[in-house]
């Protein structure tokens, strides 16, 4: 079965995201993903927009110090969160949920999600899994944290992980200018930066690997 994974956060970045198919370790982390059962890459992505709140949480990641994206549980029409889409299968969407919250095995059964509208599962930072209606008859899926919106102090993030999202803002059409007007709003950065001083955070920031 054919499902779509929609991400908001690194996995934006086309290259980025097919570590977590392929394995390796991705440009700006600290961490080696290893990759799905079946490496193919997905068959189509399209960029997505969804109506849920992003925000930034946590004190240090495979990124480094600061926090990473998550999504309010709240939809709210208002709200526009740039996303990317992957149609992959859902045996690899699986595994990168299993990736993402650094579990072993998971046992996801995406019929379960579509039927409840979400599913909470019992360990990782991104333990939500909520369905997002159909597209092209493929179910849509992103993840994010079981915790409600400001349960947890917003965090900024580090150059790494906002310049590897920001890479995929582009590769989706946004220009440098948007991207920093997109991020100045978002809890854990805003009130942290001045438009001049965000732009230089991200665009000017180069990694310590070349990998």
């Amino acid at each position: 079965m054919d499902v779509w994974y929609v991400s908001y956060g690194s996995n934006i970045s086309k290259n980025r995201f097919f570590c977590y198919i392929k394995g390796g370790i991705p440009e700006g982390s600290e961490k080696e993903e290893r990759g799905c059962k079946n490496t193919t890459l997905p068959k189509k992505t399209k960029k997505a927009v969804l109506p849920y709140p992003l925000y930034f949480m946590k004190e240090e990641s495979k990124w480094g110090k600061g926090g990473v994206a998550f999504i309010g549980h709240e939809p709210n029409k208002e709200i526009k969160t740039y996303a990317r889409k992957y149609l992959i299968t859902d045996e690899q969407f699986g595994e990168v949920v299993e990736q993402e919250n650094n579990a072993a095995a998971l046992h996801i059964n995406v019929q379960d999600i579509m039927d409840k509208g979400y599913v909470d599962l019992k360990e990782g930072w991104y333990g939500s899994i909520i369905y997002l209606g159909k597209e092209d008859g493929a179910p849509m899926f992103t993840f994010t944290s079981p915790d409600v919106m400001g349960t947890h102090e917003f965090t900024t993030p580090p150059k790494s992980y906002l310049s590897m999202i920001s890479r995929g803002l582009k590769e989706v059409g946004l220009s440098e200018e948007e991207i920093v007007e997109y991020f100045l709003t978002k809890p854990g950065i805003e009130g942290e930066f001045t438009k001049e001083s965000l732009f230089r955070y991200i665009f000017r920031y180069k990694p310590n690997n070349n990998i």
